[in-house]
């Protein structure tokens, strides 16, 4: 049984990730070797009666340094290296606020053996990319950093190690690299500012105002961060980074006793020290009541919290508290599932309504009750909700409740236990990572089910309730927090007798309905195999049925139990014309239009304990439809796709949750730079065109399934269909699946269309500056240049548009963020399409201050001209191809990279063609392709410049 602690509906996100990267290799002289993990109890396995999964080797050594190493080869031949420093913002001081986070961005400018700016070039020339491979994150209480090796070689490890040594103890500072990197940090700061962020101040300061962690949001203040010393940052780092505090994670394809001896000789001189304490992190209060709250911004969808505190449960991970999360899990999934049904009708009371609680550090727990509803609906909301909890807390559980609970829990257990031997390095890492700042047992999904399966039988509503009573906090005199655009009518007094009036009123009748089983199981006689071919290289198997639907199949070792399923449908974005532009807007919505006999609601109730799913929408040229499954569901998923092919619901109330959603993202389209400049690109690039162009939000409230559904219904009968299923599949049990659902279908066309016309896209914005305005911060400015290029025919140059991005990319991030300091986060893309025939385009972004648009524009400019200019520097070369081919190497260790090549095996083989021949094409290209492309494409004529500015901000000359 696997059910650590919960909660159904997070009131506060605990960690806030802050992105970066790391580099290079030297040794240190060989130090203490690693003591058994029983020489102290320095884990959270040593205090609990859970056996920790035997695979994870655990050391300590001599100077207080913990590590935890796990022998996994999958992906085959890769490593994930973890360095885990139990320290973040709650270890600040007042002045020091930021602190952390800060020292996390020093790590990548300068130690004793790797010169400031050398570390990402190293790890970029060994293949790992900087942000995607190399990478950082500091919250509250942790600060971790992140290497995944494409290779397992003794020489990357060696590096790696040397590293995250350089890190823990031989970092610098330089005055002259942290004034550097002050810009970067305050880059970030900025672009994390904004509507979202000033309701989440407001939030914290109403429910927590004798808590410490509000006031220690780990990116720090502007004045605490200008004020920041070379000195006073390596004075925290020196500190904190003690290896009393640090852990050493190392996961993948390695011989673990001899990583245990290269971490050894790596980290055994590094000095022990004593941990200092942490300061003190206030307090939550249990008595805190009868308090309301209001906050407004034009951007913000409504919400009402209702919320009490509670004292800190120490609960440790054991036998017991598994059980018991477990039944608290189950009750507060009963409980989010009625309003989930409630959520689903038509006309609704609440968009959506949630139930559960939360620690808060170990300082406190809070019970939630949060209410989203459409502007103006608070008070029906409320109403409604609060009377769903009640009866739920007065009235308990049905025994069908608790059952479509516990399917669903025992299906991911068994799953679970089913795949245990293909983890992945990134779930094992995850699991070291929960105990050492969780201190969740990494124990193993065999012995999780057989204590499921012994405690199943005892699960009952009454125990659920029991449960759930002994966590949640009762929600008498609660706080209330109300959000949106506009005030609540009468203001808090409102808000508080609407709360009353709802625990005043008598609770209403209940009925349950029974449901049949699923209905849809027979779509006719089973379809014949016409054709069945296997690809020798890749080992595709290609099947056609006599009714022209197509079947790939790949099986692989790679993940036990689990099948991608994927179907395309020919049509998709094609069915859209200027005339009707939004022909197709409404297709994702079909899910939540269930089927013809059965709502969605009815669905969820009904596949309980089933692993299946199904998602549509359009997507270029082809509807996507699919799912995740396993050998024993695959008929049933086919099924419920095919039901889903041949009778569509159509609901009403998928169409009402598509409006509401609408109406929220044109309320907030303009609220922050990204937003507003999401919601202009594809007019402007395309003189707007209707196809690409945000229409007017009533043309969006006007679109209903009536007008959509003689054009799906049409692709849905006929429409070529292609089917990919890869991993665990046993291909004759699946190919008799298939016949039995798609293949058993009336015949359709043969082949996906061409849509010749339909494919038009032309790239339309004369060059010069276009300007778009957002209401966000006045000092949030985006600098977007857009060059046009073409579509993805010729493979030969696509990937040398690629190879172009990607040195584009090492050269603006050197400029804007390491020189300048202008950017936390420039970025380079280059994107030919596959479906639109000659469009394509190649992009310089970066995220700026207003007062930095003009120098971060010419920056930018002055860089895509160099590159055309100058042939590519032989290193930067090199650090930008040896990433391309580790991923290419890589690609097809996980059935992701399989599904990519099996979605359109038949109608499209030039896709595996094109794979095949991808690392042979990749090693023949030269600088001198590289600036041949980037004089061809990127002429400074020729671009197109996107100024993102705040109302009223003067745009820069020309």
């Amino acid at each position: 049984m696997t059910a650590p602690r919960t909660a159904a509906f997070r009131l506060l996100p605990l960690a806030a990730a802050l992105l970066l990267s790391a580099c290079a290799g030297l040794n240190h002289p060989a130090g203490a070797l690693l003591q058994p993990a029983n020489a102290a109890p320095t884990w959270a396995f040593e205090k609990s009666d859970l056996p920790p999964d035997p695979r994870f080797r655990f050391g300590r050594l001599a100077n207080g340094m913990r590590t935890v190493i796990v022998a996994n080869a999958l992906p085959k031949g890769t490593v994930q290296v973890r360095l885990d420093v139990a320290t973040g913002s709650l270890d600040e001081t007042a002045r020091e606020r930021g602190f952390a986070h800060f020292v996390e961005h020093m790590a990548f400018n300068g130690s004793t053996h790797v010169p400031e700016g050398e570390m990402v070039r190293l790890l970029e020339r060994k293949g790992l990319a900087f942000g995607a491979d190399t990478n950082a994150q500091t919250s509250f209480e942790q600060t971790t950093y992140m290497l995944d090796l494409p290779r397992n070689d003794a020489d990357l490890i060696d590096t790696a190690l040397m590293l995250m040594r350089e890190t823990a103890s031989e970092l610098t500072f330089s005055p002259e690299a942290v004034a550097r990197e002050r810009g970067v940090v305050l880059s970030e700061l900025r672009d994390g500012r904004g509507y979202a962020l000033d309701n989440f101040h407001d939030q914290l300061a109403f429910f927590y105002p004798r808590a410490t962690y509000p006031q220690r949001l780990p990116i720090g203040t502007v004045a605490t961060i200008d004020a920041a010393t070379a000195q006073g940052l390596k004075d925290f780092w020196q500190r904190h980074y003690v290896p009393a505090k640090t852990t050493l994670v190392v996961i993948g394809d390695v011989d673990p006793a001899k990583v245990e001896q290269a971490i050894a000789a790596r980290f055994g001189d590094w000095r022990a020290a004593p941990a200092p304490a942490r300061p003190d992190q206030g307090k939550v209060l249990p008595g805190q009541k009868s308090q309301t709250d209001v906050w407004t911004n034009p951007a913000l969808a409504e919400r009402v919290t209702v919320a009490r505190h509670g004292r800190w449960l120490d609960e440790p991970d054991t036998i017991a508290n598994r059980r018991e999360n477990l039944l608290r899990q189950i009750g507060y999934g009963i409980v989010n599932r009625r309003f989930q049904t409630l959520s689903r009708r038509v006309d609704a009371p609440f968009r959506g309504a949630g139930f559960g609680t939360s620690d808060v550090f170990k300082i406190g727990r809070t019970t939630n009750l949060i209410v989203d509803t459409v502007d103006g609906g608070w008070a029906r909301g409320l109403s409604a909700a609060a009377t769903v909890w009640r009866e739920a807390m007065a009235r308990g559980f049905t025994q069908a409740e608790v059952d479509e609970q516990v399917a669903n829990v025992r299906t991911g257990i068994e799953n679970g236990a089913a795949a245990e031997n293909t983890r992945s390095n990134g779930a094992l890492v995850n699991l070291a990572l929960s105990l050492l700042h969780d201190d969740m047992v990494p124990t193993t999904p065999a012995s999780g089910l057989a204590r499921f399966n012994a405690f199943a039988s005892t699960i009952t509503p009454a125990s659920v309730m029991a449960a759930l009573r002994r966590e949640a906090v009762p929600l008498d005199h609660p706080l209330i927090r109300f959000q949106g655009r506009k005030a609540p009518a009468g203001g808090a007094a409102a808000l508080r007798h609407t709360w009353q009036a709802a625990m005043a009123a008598p609770l209403p009748a209940t009925s349950a309905s029974a449901l049949t089983a699923f209905g849809y199981t027979d779509f006719g006689t089973p379809g014949t195999v016409v054709a069945d071919s296997t690809d020798a290289a890749l080992g595709i198997r290609r099947i056609r049925f006599a009714n022209g639907v197509m079947l790939n199949i790949k099986h692989t070792a790679l993940e036990a139990d689990r099948i991608l399923v994927r179907l395309s449908l020919d049509g998709g974005e094609m069915l859209e014309t200027r005339d009707n532009p939004l022909a197709m807007d409404l297709a994702s919505s079909v899910p939540a239009g269930g089927l013809g006999r059965y709502s969605l609601d009815q669905l969820q109730t009904m596949l309980a304990g089933h692993a299946v799913g199904n998602t549509f929408g359009a997507n270029g040229d082809v509807f996507e439809a699919g799912g995740v499954t396993t050998p024993r569901d695959l008929l049933l998923q086919l099924q419920l796709m095919a039901a889903y092919a041949t009778d569509p619901g159509y609901r009403p109330e998928a169409e009402e949750l598509f409006h509401q959603g609408m109406a929220n993202y044109f309320a907030r389209r303009d609220a922050t730079p990204g937003s507003a400049l999401g919601a202009a690109l594809g007019g402007i690039l395309s003189g707007h065109d209707p196809r690409f162009t945000l229409q007017p939000p009533q043309a969006y409230q006007a679109l209903t399934f009536a007008q959509m559904k003689p054009l799906l219904n049409e692709r849905l009968a006929h429409g070529a269909v292609e089917i990919a299923l890869v991993g665990d599949v046993d291909e004759a049990a699946a190919i008799a699946d298939v016949a039995r659902t798609f293949g058993a279908l009336p015949a359709r066309e043969a082949r996906f269309g061409a849509w010749t016309e339909s494919r038009q896209r032309r790239f339309a914005a004369a060059p010069g500056v276009q300007v778009v305005r957002h209401n966000g911060p006045a000092n949030q400015a985006i600098v977007r240049m857009i060059w046009p290029t073409t579509d993805d025919r010729d493979p030969v140059q696509t990937l040398t548009m690629d190879m172009l991005e990607q040195v584009a990319g090492i050269e603006v991030l050197d400029t804007v963020r390491e020189k300048l300091g202008k950017s936390y986060s420039p970025s380079v893309s280059s994107d030919m399409s596959h479906v639109w025939t000659g469009w394509g385009t190649f992009t310089a972004q970066a995220s700026v201050d207003v007062a930095d648009v003009a120098a971060t524009r010419a920056a930018l400019a002055q860089t895509m001209a160099e590159l055309a200019e100058r042939p590519v520097e032989a290193d930067v070369f090199a650090r930008a191809r040896a990433p391309m081919l580790e991923r290419v190497d890589n690609a097809l260790k996980g059935n992701g990279g399989w599904l990519s090549l099996a979605l359109r095996a038949q109608s499209q083989p030039d896709r595996i063609a094109r794979f095949q021949a991808l690392r042979a094409r990749l090693l023949a290209l030269t600088p001198a392709d590289v600036q041949a492309a980037a004089q061809r494409w990127l002429a400074p004529g020729k671009a197109v410049t996107v100024l993102v500015l705040p109302q009223g901000v003067p745009a820069p000359p020309s």
